[in-house]
């Protein structure tokens, strides 16, 4: 049953004000007025200058590029909402880097996804909204409720318009690691799966040893959770087009491509690479890639999400 809550306020951080715009833009409500410096000795300051009291608050913020900035702007901004009297505060995290650190794999390592999550709450947070955590048992580090969307439905929806026949292809996952992931997209294009089984070299490599399933003269669609420096993911094109794939198309939740990624993408043998705006993708990325980066826009699915929370309604019901 819908519940009664103060007035629904969205504010954003740096990382990612485009798609904290969008949101608002499909919540028809303007985004909130915040300011956030940076000192000469590198510390930052954050003033909202909206009154928040009472507000059930949003703020957006992607762990992206400078990451650590990105992090300390969140924790300011949740404390200094909490300080302002909020009636309740969500941390709205598109892209939740740390997720990658979810185990100790290593003597004398943080657990950092562990951390992040007691830090946030820490900082204030009543509630987090997050997109395709890299593992998914991160969610189980936080004591606070956490709504985990996922971008299979507009992945899916995407590639369906790009390939009209995409039915008649095959989803391929790079690793084990993402054959769940890769077969829930599958199951949406009605199509094939495979997935590439790898091999520890080193301690720093892997190689490809096989390609479990048929990917000989069709269209393929590698999907993983994210593309960062696009090493792995020219390990899996090169490896499909050598096994007799037709075309490769690519779809990941978040593109980070950092490093050599936008080198390594425009000279990759794929039609095209496509990325939700978890992260700002800039027109120089997009350039510099060869026209082969798509951008697909998560902002009604987050818009939905955070209006569903605000009246107590269910965000389960945006995953069938």
């Amino acid at each position: 049953m819908p519940v009664n809550r103060g007035p629904l306020m969205v504010f954003s951080g740096q990382s990612n004000r485009p798609l904290a715009q969008a949101i608002c833009d499909n919540l028809g409500i303007p985004l909130g007025h915040s300011k956030t410096e940076k000192f000469t000795n590198e510390n930052l300051i954050v003033h909202f200058e909206d009154s928040l009291r009472e507000g059930d608050v949003f703020i957006v913020q992607s762990f992206s590029h400078p990451v650590s900035d990105a992090i300390i702007e969140l924790f300011l901004m949740l404390d200094a909402a909490k300080s302002a009297s909020a009636g309740r505060v969500t941390a709205v995290i598109p892209y939740y880097s740390y997720a990658r650190s979810d185990k100790k794999d290593a003597p004398r390592i943080s657990i950092a996804g562990r951390m992040m999550a007691d830090l946030l709450q820490e900082a204030g947070a009543d509630r987090v909204l997050t997109m395709t955590l890299h593992s998914p048992q991160v969610h189980g580090f936080f004591k606070v409720p956490v709504d985990h969307l996922s971008a299979d439905v507009v992945i899916s929806d995407h590639l369906k318009s790009r390939v009209p026949n995409a039915h008649e292809g095959v989803v391929l996952a790079p690793d084990a690691g993402s054959i769940k992931r890769a077969s829930a997209i599958a199951r949406r294009l009605d199509s094939g799966l495979a997935f590439i089984d790898k091999q520890r070299v080193s301690d720093t490599a892997v190689d490809p040893r096989a390609l479990i399933g048929d990917v000989s003269g069709k269209t393929v669609f590698i999907v993983d959770d994210e593309v960062s420096t696009a090493g792995s993911l020219v390990e899996a094109v090169n490896f499909s087009k050598n096994m007799g794939a037709a075309e490769v198309y690519v779809a990941v939740s978040h593109g980070v491509y950092s490093g050599p990624a936008i080198e390594r993408i425009a000279g990759l043998n794929a039609v095209e690479v496509a990325s939700t705006n978890t992260v700002f993708v800039s027109e120089e990325k997009k350039a510099g890639a060869g026209g082969k980066l798509a951008v697909l826009d998560v902002a009604p699915l987050f818009a939905h999400a955070i209006s569903n929370i605000h009246t107590g309604e269910s965000v389960s019901t945006l995953f069938e």
